[in-house]
Parts: structure tokens; sequence; C-alpha cells
């Protein structure tokens, strides 16, 4: 396991965690939760190429299928956080941390799974 994977995949749960549950808190998206969504993004990025430099590329298992998947999610919110903001629709502000407790839960898939598969194995 490549340390510096390791060290801006938390970063990455930190940021994308303080966007989502700040969001959530607050009651309504705000252009900082935009911020914290691009920046775990960004982390989550350059720590997955990073592990895939290490893997030798992508895996097709729980860890790697999910991961892609959480990215792909990850730039889907981050888009549609900037839409809902530029639009400025306080139904769809004071809404959207449906969507991005969502997002965040599916990123948890890919974050853990790697303990609790070594924990069975």
């Amino acid at each position: 396991m490549n340390p510096l994977a390791s060290v801006f995949i938390t970063a990455a749960l930190i940021f994308y965690s303080v966007g989502v549950w700040g969001e959530r808190i607050v009651g309504r998206l705000r252009w900082w939760n935009l911020v914290f969504f691009t920046l775990g993004l960004v982390c989550d990025s350059i720590g997955t190429g990073l592990m895939f430099d290490f893997a030798g590329g992508m895996t097709l298992d729980v860890h790697g299928v999910s991961g892609l998947a959480a990215i792909i999610l990850m730039v889907i919110h981050a888009v549609w956080a900037l839409v809902v903001l530029l639009r400025g629709d306080e139904s769809a502000l004071r809404n959207f941390h449906r969507f991005s407790i969502f997002v965040w839960l599916i990123w948890l898939i890919p974050y853990f799974s790697p303990m609790f598969f070594a924990i069975s194995a």
C-alpha cells in the first residue's frame, strides 16, 4: 500500500464529510460546501491514481468497482451542486443534502471495504 495514497484518501474523507455534513447541519447548500465537495473529489482522485499505480490498474472486485462508481457519483454530485447554486432555487438548495448523504454513503463503501476484507481474511 502506498502511504501517500492513504493520506490523500483520508483527506478526501475529511473534506467530503465536512462538505456533506456541514450542508446537512446548516440545512442549505452553500458555496463553501461545493468547495469541500471539490477538495474531496480532487484528493480522492489523486489517492485513487496513486493506488492504481501501486496495484497495476483497477481491480474488478467490490473495492475497485465501488471506488469507480463513487468517483463518478462525486463528479455528478459536484456538477449538480454547481447547477443548484447557480439556479438559486431555495427548495433545491434546502433539499440537496439528501443527494449529498446518498453519495457520501456510497463513497464509504470503497473507503472501508479494504478493512472489512482484511479482517475477514
